[in-house]
């Protein structure tokens, strides 16, 4: 708990997956005074710590956002249901773990923008310092670091079916999606330790609980940076009914994700002008980038009936299954629960000609009829799914204020599937998924292709479902733009531009979007933002 005046070195804004390791980093020494402002409460939900909980936490209004997008133009006016972590360690708390990078050439093409220190080879030893590999350390891994990575903790039938399946259809095997290349097909590593979540609440502040020098203040609602005479000087946040003032002596970061963080820099005054007038909002900096450039990957999914009872549908409509499944796990911290349902993708091209992969292939081991606000439906039988997701959108969208209340969510447009590469991208990507149900590997498993089924052949039939039941793929990033010139928010060094003693450090900061699950890329940007912020504190 803090005083009204209390004051601060640094104060952070959100302990999601970057905010985490910021304040982390930044009370390490013992040098400088942090204080973690967190909306959420603390993560004592035993379904965080469940890998396979993530779908208990998926429509839990108490640990989740629940954002909605409004109606999409090119998904029927559908709206794109977004949950979100409320919650110490943020969406780390409530995802499905997946541990991906991206493509090295992701990290090149920022740098070819003009984000200078962004390039592979100088975000790797972030990567590498944040990870804790169970493999053990290599020239693309390190040990040690607080976030711990691991290999699925067994193999399952089906998945071993599908990974045949795909090495069958040509793709390449690849036993490191995270090493020296991406291409190919394999186990996805997940971001649990002996059977539990190791979200980055559980990495960074578990071991920093204790330190006088960093105050976790959890359910503490920042609503505007306090800015004088162009400087961030701190932040005014709501905890209960009351409001609270903190002070900044030297920096505010802003990790409120990438929705969080343009919605709180504009309840500031900092973004757009003409928008923030419109809302009613004072217009401290006009800073027209702000909430600009929001993407994110794209999927869709093919669902197949399996001739055997090994999937996680089971488990729904089972009870025994879930006795037992909940008996293993708390006696072992093996079987169902203790992975994610995720145990298999691929890494494959749109088009033979493109230089790198722009799909993501997941293969999960149930099968859903709908996924909504509302929760996720499995069907009544055996299922698996193997879903496309497009991995470079062109289409872009934007994050506005509904209102100038700092309660109410933010206004989210996506605008996808607006471009034709777009629309092809994913036709290509159901074509991938069906060559590899078509596998002999997987002959023994399908009984029948429930969704959308075999009838929907043509591309006419393919687009017109992809626009009926394609969903966001929940990896939003951009809309705090780094780089230079009108159309960025921050610097290379996550300054904001034209103020002074501000950053943001999350997704939102990334000028495009990576090939792959953007959770690591969160922590990742979280310890390189630490360390600048601390270089710039020790030249005074």
């Amino acid at each position: 708990m803090t005083d009204d005046a209390d004051s601060f070195d640094f104060i952070v804004t959100g302990a999601g997956s970057a905010g985490c390791a910021v304040a982390a980093r930044l009370s390490e020494s013992g040098r400088y005074r942090v204080l973690l402002l967190e909306a959420g409460k603390r993560d004592r939900n035993p379904w965080i710590h469940i890998p396979l909980g993530y779908a208990k936490l998926f429509c839990d209004p108490e640990h989740n956002w629940m954002f909605d997008s409004e109606p999409e133009p090119g998904l029927n006016n559908r709206i794109m249901y977004q949950p979100r972590g409320k919650v110490l360690g943020g969406t780390s708390a409530i995802n499905g773990m997946v541990y991906m990078r991206g493509n090295h050439a992701d990290y090149d093409q920022w740098r070819q923008l003009g984000c200078e220190g962004w390039d592979w080879e100088s975000v790797l030893p972030f990567f590498r310092r944040a990870e804790d590999q169970e493999r053990g350390e290599d020239e693309f891994h390190g040990v040690g670091g607080p976030l711990h990575v691991a290999d699925q903790p067994q193999r399952w039938e089906i998945g071993e079916a599908i990974l045949r399946a795909c090495l069958e259809a040509g793709i390449p095997a690849n036993p490191d999606f995270n090493g020296a290349r991406q291409e190919g097909a394999g186990y996805y590593q997940t971001t649990t330790k002996n059977g539990q979540r190791w979200s980055a609440a559980v990495a960074y502040l578990n071991p920093a609980r204790n330190r006088p020098n960093l105050a976790i203040v959890p359910e503490a609602h920042a609503t505007r940076v306090l800015i004088e005479e162009g400087r961030a000087v701190g932040v005014e946040y709501r905890q209960g009914n009351e409001t609270r003032i903190a002070r900044a002596r030297r920096e505010v970061v802003v990790s409120g994700g990438v929705y969080g963080s343009p919605q709180l820099l504009m309840l500031s005054g900092i973004g757009p002008a003409a928008h923030l007038q419109e809302r009613g909002v004072p217009v401290l900096h006009d800073l027209p980038a702000v909430g600009a450039n929001l993407h994110e990957h794209f999927n869709s999914y093919i669902t197949y009936r399996c001739t055997k009872p090994i999937t996680l549908n089971e488990m729904n409509y089972s009870a025994l299954r879930r006795l037992r499944a909940g008996w293993r796990y708390m006696t072992q911290r093996k079987g169902e629960m203790a992975g994610n349902g995720l145990y298999v993708g691929a890494f494959v091209k749109s088009d033979p000609g493109l230089e790198r992969p722009d799909l993501q292939i997941n293969c999960f081991a149930w099968s859903t009829m709908e996924r909504t606000r509302e929760g996720i439906r499995s069907h009544p039988f055996p299922g698996f799914s193997i879903s496309p997701v497009h991995l470079r959108p062109e289409g872009r969208g934007t994050v506005r204020l509904k209102s100038p209340d700092p309660m109410a969510p933010p206004e989210i447009r996506f605008n996808f599937l607006r471009t034709r590469y777009d629309m092809q991208a994913m036709l290509a990507g159901m074509r991938w998924a069906r060559r590899i149900a078509a596998q002999p590997a997987l002959a023994p498993y399908i009984a029948a292709e429930t969704l959308p089924g075999p009838q929907v052949a043509s591309d006419a039939a393919l687009e017109a479902d992809i626009r009926a039941r394609g969903v966001s793929n929940l990896h939003p990033v951009g809309t705090c733009r780094m780089g230079h010139g009108a159309d960025a928010v921050v610097d290379p060094r996550l300054r904001v531009h034209g103020l002074r003693g501000l950053r943001v450090a999350d997704a939102s900061i990334m000028p495009q979007i990576v090939a792959g699950n953007t959770n690591a890329p969160s922590i990742m940007i979280g310890e390189k933002a630490a360390a600048m912020v601390l270089e710039d504190a020790a030249r005074g």
